[in-house]
């Protein structure tokens, strides 16, 4: 058997027959073989990588979004690569210098808003980029997502339409949550327009989102007693105001309507399904996934499109009258 042989099975290359695939790759595996991928990315200028950069992977929403990722990716040869960034923009900045060296066949990255050089640094990449997660402002190349001020708006008239007025807030800090914010601005919008405002906002940062939800809900309904409605930023800090609610005898939703945002796995299982909108999270990673492999694949056919926004459907569960 030739070296050129081999070496066509090794990198998935040209005409090999079957029977002689599988005795290369026998081989390879009983010697241990890994091939060196940095050798083969000097020829071609990139490598079979693919960068995906989150804020996160305590919070529920990402490990979803990896999921719809790695569905389509595992039948391409592209392997996802994930960078974590804790809502920080200088340490996303330096996640996208290490996955753009490496010179991967194209990156996905969580949200729209990055520091001016990690803009530039995706602006001069030469490969697909992808922004999830978020549809509300202009995109680097492509973007999946939701409009963040749409669903707030959604919530709000959803909210509104069942007779509830005194309305409280309960939700992350967000200067560096911009998906959140604009949830929190949209809803706040439709209120205004309404003749309404919140009666009250509660906050948190770090710790158990589901023990922060207890914690978070019994300290706004001790110091307002007269609200109709608690609003939360998402499910985890949701599901643990709805947990202190039915501990504490409150009448859900007759006397007290709740509400979250994402649409987690995790509700399904509370005494009471909490309200929530769904933030599509598998759906945007499969989406993001063929824009990447479709560019990445180089055959003819139609470009893919640029522009992808999801509309999510809002679920009243049993917290809503």
């Amino acid at each position: 058997m030739s070296e050129m042989t081999v070496s066509r099975v090794l990198r998935n290359r040209g005409e090999v027959s079957d029977k002689t695939r599988e005795k290369v790759l026998l081989a390879a595996r009983q010697l241990g073989y890994v091939p060196n991928k940095i050798a083969g990315a000097l020829a071609s200028n990139r490598v079979n990588l693919v960068g995906v950069i989150i804020p996160s992977l305590s919070n529920m929403v990402f490990p979803e979004v990896m999921m719809g990722i790695s569905k389509v990716l595992d039948d391409t040869p592209l392997q996802p690569v994930v960078g974590v960034t804790d809502y920080i923009p200088e340490k996303e900045e330096k996640v996208i210098f290490e996955m753009l060296s490496w010179r991967p066949s194209g990156l996905i990255v969580a949200g729209l808003e990055h520091t001016d050089a990690a803009r530039r640094m995706m602006e001069n990449a030469g490969v697909p980029i992808v922004e999830i997660m978020d549809a509300d402002g202009p995109a680097v190349d492509a973007v999946v997502g939701i409009s963040h001020t749409r669903a707030g708006r959604e919530t709000a008239k959803e909210i509104l339409k069942r007779g509830y007025r005194k309305i409280g807030f309960l939700g992350t800090k967000m200067p560096r949550d911009h998906r959140a914010r604009k949830r929190f601005e949209g809803f706040e919008a439709v209120l205004r327009e309404n003749g309404l405002s919140l009666e009250a906002e509660e906050y948190y940062s770090g710790g158990s989102a589901l023990g922060k939800g207890r914690e978070m809900t019994a300290s706004i309904l001790e110091k307002n007693k007269d609200l109709d409605f608690l609003y939360y930023s998402n499910d985890m800090i949701g599901a643990g105001g709805l947990l202190y609610c039915l501990e504490a005898g409150i009448d859900v939703p007759g006397k007290l309507g709740l509400a979250g945002f994402n649409g987690v796995d995790l509700i399904e299982g509370l005494p009471k399904k909490l309200a929530t909108m769904d933030s599509c999270r598998v759906e945007i990673g499969q989406k993001a996934a063929q824009i990447i492999a479709q560019e990445a694949d180089g055959s003819a056919g139609a470009a893919p499109e640029k522009r992808i926004e999801i509309s999510p459907i809002f679920a009243p569960g049993d917290t809503l009258r």
